[in-house]
């Protein structure tokens, strides 16, 4: 694509790109859990979330936590900790799955029966780039009615992914000027 952006933040431009951006809002829809996982409470939510039933039990392995039931109930007891490794595998299975449980409910939220989402793009800060190499870049808006491939990659944890199907199906749409958004301050949507 000839508008993507090589040296991105060489005059002083600062922003994230457009779909980690959406990948935080779609977090933030999901409801994780925001007790930090350290805390005792954060990792019992985590783990009653992940051994609720049997297919969440198979989710949780499929994602990465292979401890034995013993452990696991050694744990939301008390009576053990898990280490540091384990902590963060808890984490990426409860994100994994949590992703994958709300991905079905968030699809049909943002798509609205074909009606789709309105888009806020907010553009990327300029205030540290000198006035001769700044862009004429405004706030934009765009309704979004295909949210299947972005609400998919973002299930799966797949960012190159989701990144290609934000710009190839969302931030191509703005016209011809569309690689001024490919960084962006943040990207609003409210579904």
């Amino acid at each position: 694509m000839p508008e993507r952006n090589i040296e991105f933040g060489k005059f002083g431009a600062r922003g994230i790109k457009g779909h980690e951006a959406v990948a935080r809002q779609l977090d933030a829809l999901a409801g994780f859990v925001v007790t930090p996982i350290t805390a005792r409470r954060g990792l019992a939510a985590r783990l009653h979330y992940l051994t609720r039933s049997a297919h969440a039990r198979e989710a949780a392995r499929a994602a990465g936590l292979t401890v034995t039931d013993r452990t696991l109930t050694a744990w939301l007891d008390g009576r053990r900790s898990p280490s540091k490794r384990n902590l963060e595998r808890i984490e990426t299975a409860y994100r994994t799955v949590r992703r994958h449980n709300v991905a079905r409910y968030l699809l049909a939220r943002l798509n609205r029966a074909g009606r789709g989402t309105r888009v806020e793009f907010h553009p990327l800060d300029q205030s540290q780039v000198s006035r001769p190499q700044q862009r004429v870049v405004e706030y934009r808006t765009l309704n979004v009615r295909r949210w299947d491939r972005i609400v998919e990659s973002w299930a799966v944890g797949d960012e190159a992914a989701l990144d290609d199907a934000w710009i190839s199906e969302v931030v191509v749409d703005l016209g011809s000027q569309w690689g001024q958004y490919e960084y962006v301050t943040n990207i609003g949507f409210a579904a």
